[in-house]
């Protein structure tokens, strides 16, 4: 509901405030404001966290996003990680199909294992460093988040 710009009465749609009046025509109406960031009022270590919450998937949201420079690199790092990763996950089933039965199965285990194993102790270790505000850099995928970064 409008109120009077000179005294606060409430004028409706009145031109002129029946109180006061003042006319109300001339009165300045209020711009509308900014749109917010969307994760305004999220503090960049709990962002940083995020990024690596749900692997690449965080990452690409918060990269798309956020454009403060400590989330961006989590984000882009959590893509390159976890991105790889899970691609090297695709390529080692793709590799075991085609080696096929026992063989391919007893020879493609251990590696799938392994890599859940790294996967998880990177997601855990990511996430507890961000949270800190420590920028942990992961060899050869943070050199690679940089230039995402900088792009």
């Amino acid at each position: 509901m409008p109120f009077c710009t000179a005294c606060g009465q409430e004028v409706g749609t009145a031109t002129f405030c029946p109180k006061c009046g003042a006319n109300q025509s001339s009165a300045v109406t209020p711009s509308p404001a900014p749109a917010a960031n969307p994760t305004e009022g999220l503090a960049e270590n709990v962002a940083g966290l995020l990024c690596y919450a749900v692997g690449f998937i965080t990452g690409i949201i918060f990269f798309l996003i956020d454009k403060r420079p400590f989330v961006r690199f989590h984000a882009a790092q959590s893509i390159v990680v976890f991105g790889g990763l899970f691609v090297i996950q695709i390529a080692l089933t793709f590799l075991g199909g085609l080696i096929g039965g026992v063989l391919g199965h007893s020879l493609i285990w251990p590696l799938h294992l392994a890599l859940r194993i790294v996967a998880v102790i990177l997601w855990i270790l990511l996430m507890i460093k961000a949270y800190r505000r420590e920028t942990f850099r992961v060899p050869i995928a943070a050199g690679i988040a940089d230039d995402l970064v900088k792009n």
